[in-house]
């Protein structure tokens, strides 16, 4: 039998659970995910000094922005689609702090 795949939701909203408080000591920023294609949505990650939150939304100001098919944001995650490849390759669009972006992975530990 074949695992379940987890959808695009599951794995944004299971973010604080995999967040590294430690990664992200002093980091502030609002991120903003949009998921689009089937099983998207909007969603707002907020980091502020070792805490992480999700919400459904669309934030005002956002440090950054990631922009992405769902199911390839799921494949992103999961590990069938390298991240850098994924922006190389006009996957993923970032808008906002491309800093953040680069340091986003160490703050979580996602289960293999």
């Amino acid at each position: 039998m074949s695992e379940k795949r987890p959808t695009a939701r599951q794995l944004v909203e299971s973010m604080p659970k995999y967040f590294r408080p430690e990664k992200a000591q002093g980091v502030q920023a609002v991120i903003q995910y949009h998921l689009t294609g089937e099983g998207g949505g909007d969603w707002v990650i907020r980091i502020d000094n070792g805490t992480c939150t999700v919400e459904e939304g669309v934030a005002e100001n956002p440090t950054l922005t990631l922009r992405m098919d769902a199911e390839d944001y799921v494949d992103m995650i999961t590990g069938k689609l390298d991240g850098m490849t994924a922006f190389m390759t006009g996957k993923l669009q970032l808008e906002g702090d491309f800093t953040m972006a680069t340091r986003l992975t160490s703050f979580f530990k996602l289960p293999s």
